[in-house]
């Protein structure tokens, strides 16, 4: 996605075309995703907060020099507003060890904004999770009759 093809519509899209540029190892793609303000930060698992757009370019750059980042948003719970979202998601990320491909679980939470261009993101903060387990706990939703 350039800046110049028709703005996402929804944080869904936004979050959509985040993933497929970490899993394409297309650094353009995913630097066109992010809000043009100075305070868009990032924290990849069990790394430092990286502020600002050349910083946040050069932490996925250093990382697609291994190559693509086969992560996928499995679960994802949703808070919204009109002009704001966060996703908080559960990512499996395929991680190859010597005994072949493995799942690994990632913690991420993503907060878009809504920009004169769009939908963009403004924050993505991933935890590591368990290796091999999904890490949630949570409520079943009551529902009154």
């Amino acid at each position: 996605m350039t800046r110049a093809e028709s703005p996402p519509a929804s944080p869904d899209d936004i979050e959509q075309q985040f993933y497929e540029a970490l899993q394409n190892a297309d650094i353009d793609k995913l630097m066109a995703l992010w809000a043009d303000d100075e305070e868009i930060a990032c924290v990849h698992p069990g790394g430092p907060r990286v502020v600002g757009a050349g910083p946040i370019r050069a932490s996925f750059e250093a990382m697609f020099a291994n190559g693509p980042i086969n992560a996928r948003a499995e679960r994802v719970r949703r808070l919204g507003g009109v002009s704001s979202a966060i996703h908080h998601v559960l990512e499996r990320v395929q991680v190859m060890d010597a005994s072949g491909p493995q799942s690994a679980w990632v913690l991420a939470t993503n907060v878009y904004v809504k920009t004169a261009l769009g939908w963009r993101l403004a924050v993505h903060h991933a935890s590591p999770g368990s290796p091999r387990e999904i890490q949630e706990i949570s409520e079943s939703p009551s529902v009154l009759h």
